[in-house]
């Protein structure tokens, strides 16, 4: 168990929790939500002990152990795959290596020979004959190739140095398993195998994450950061968002109901004081009044902004022809041989494994880019935008405000027209007099949508649509691609986004493509589908 008892994080201008008290038990997971910047991470780091509260404590239990996943991919590249994941378990790795450097002496001393004996007892109840096997089932489960287990982590693709770090928190069964947003990064399949570990977890896991789907599937309870609280709710995401919405709207009618309540005693009062006849029920009514008090109803802090995308010009029946394409980078070929077909009314979601692909792929539909081979053929009606996944050199120019910076991509030049779609996305007031050299990354991706917005096409390609983001905006997103009318290229790892939006699977792999028409669940269930694609990629 771990308690967190009066728990407060106050610097001198910035409060960020206050009082906090919780306890989290075994057999749960525990997700943490709140708005960004509302102190998700840091709330991690005061369990974990890496940062101190100002004040309040944190309680382990005694001889419990806690995994923290770790989030610098270059901390551990002098050791091999297999070492980084042992060094979850600190003291088990501490006695495999005291042991190895007793065993690598020519002569051992009888005072080396005791302390052997008392490492291999040790060794012996912390399962370390079964440590090896274990760390590889875990990497196996992460899909790391066994080519990688005896390599530096100097030497292994950071796609994979992500799973190993997950699996070193994952190994020897931590009593606490803190993982700070742990499907980053990773392919479907990663994610559906960690799903599962998580499900059948009987210890205690409490977790950062922007993936809705991770959230509904792992999680038993939601805590959610606002106001300086942390507030424990029983159920996943999904059940949390929508008891957290219906317990607003029964606090809002019953305070409905008392207001009500409190004009009849008013008009009461107001036509019978004067009355001596009534005059008893009149100050009874008074007292009434004065005993109800309204529910303070203490509206979330969260803001939710409005993705909606009009188009100008509708779409034909014919939208994209793709024939052959290839393309390398940096004398590596990144894909080649890919062919597909777009037409109205589908929205494709882009996957493979290699994001570096799916990029260029997006960059030489929008123009960016040529390819090396093949053709590209679009509709004659289609209008098409590209929102990036790298969005720096939208951002060159950075001594320009807000309403400067999207007024390059308006037709329309007026401020208050501007100031409209900056509104959508929660820039207001001053707010859009801002310079984009002090925007944070997440406020750069609302500008970007601002811009999408703005493009009216009906054509969208869309690149990595939720980084940078919060849920509130996650499900704006969301809520925006699978209400708009024209078609859609976008490559992501939101499992929601691609199942809800999408009604066609376009795979991107090293020696060809796939195209599949159905929902991206049906598409990755496929045991036939995953066969046949597997021999597009290079062994």
């Amino acid at each position: 168990m771990i308690t967190v008892s009066n728990l407060s994080l106050i610097f001198s201008d910035k409060k960020i929790f206050e009082d906090v008290n919780l306890k989290f038990l075994p057999g749960n997971c525990y997700g943490v939500i709140g708005a960004n910047g509302a102190g998700k991470s840091t709330f991690l780091k005061l369990l974990s002990g890496e940062k101190e509260a100002t004040s309040g404590e944190v309680i382990i239990e005694k001889n419990k152990r806690l995994a923290v996943l770790s989030q610098n991919q270059n901390a551990y590249d002098q050791y091999t795959a297999l070492e980084t994941v042992f060094q979850g378990h600190k003291e088990l790795f501490d006695i495999m290596q005291a042991k190895e450097k007793i065993y690598q002496k020519e002569v051992i001393t009888d005072e080396e020979g005791f302390e052997l004996s008392h490492l291999e007892a040790r060794f012996a109840e912390l399962s370390g004959w079964d440590a090896e096997s274990d760390a590889e089932k875990l990497l196996n489960g992460l899909n790391v190739p066994e080519s990688d287990f005896n390599k530096k982590m100097s030497d292994i693709l950071p796609k994979n140095k992500v799973k190993i770090l997950l699996a070193q928190a994952l190994f020897g069964n931590p009593d606490i398993l803190l993982l700070d947003e742990p499907t980053n990064n990773l392919d479907f399949e990663a994610i559906a195998w960690l799903e599962s570990f998580l499900v059948d977890y009987e210890n205690t896991v409490i977790t950062v994450s922007h993936d809705r789907h991770f959230l509904n599937n792992v999680c038993t309870h939601m805590i959610d950061i606002d106001y300086y609280q942390a507030r424990l709710y029983t159920g996943n995401y999904d059940f949390w968002m929508e008891s957290s919405q219906l317990i607003q709207k029964l606090m809002a009618d019953k305070n409905k109901k008392k207001e009500e309540r409190i004009q009849e005693l008013k008009a009461f009062i107001a036509r019978f004081s004067a009355n001596l006849s009534k005059s008893s029920q009149a100050t009874s009514r008074k007292k009434s009044l004065e005993k109800i008090q309204l529910d303070e109803i203490i509206p979330s802090s969260r803001k939710y902004p409005f993705i909606g995308f009009e188009i100008e010009k509708q779409l034909g029946k014919d939208v994209l022809e793709v024939d052959n394409l290839s393309v390398s980078l940096d004398g590596q070929k990144l894909f080649e041989n890919v062919s597909f077909v777009i037409n109205r009314g589908e929205k494709v979601a882009l996957l493979g494994d290699n994001d570096l692909a799916k990029t260029a792929l997006l960059k030489i539909l929008a123009g960016e880019i040529q390819p090396e081979t093949g053709t590209i053929k679009w509709g004659q009606t289609v209008v098409k935008s590209y929102f990036p996944s790298d969005n720096d050199t939208y951002f060159v120019d950075k001594d320009i405000n807000l309403i400067e910076w999207l007024r390059q991509y308006s037709k329309e030049p007026a401020e208050s027209y501007i100031r409209g779609f900056l509104g959508r996305m929660l820039f207001s007031g001053d707010q859009p007099l801002k310079q984009v050299k002090f925007l944070s990354g997440g406020e750069k991706m609302r500008c970007m949508y601002s811009k999408l917005m703005l493009s009216q096409a009906n054509t969208l390609l869309i690149d990595s649509p939720t980084i940078h983001l919060d849920l509130e905006a996650i499900q704006a997103v969301n809520n925006g691609l699978e209400a708009y009318k024209g078609s859609l290229v976008v490559s992501s790892h939101d499992h929601n986004l691609l199942q809800s939006v999408c009604n066609k699977v376009v795979e991107i792999a090293d020696l060809g493509s796939f195209s599949y028409e159905g929902t991206f669940d049906d598409y990755i269930s496929n045991k036939d589908i995953k066969q046949r694609t597997a021999l597009l990629y290079r062994t």
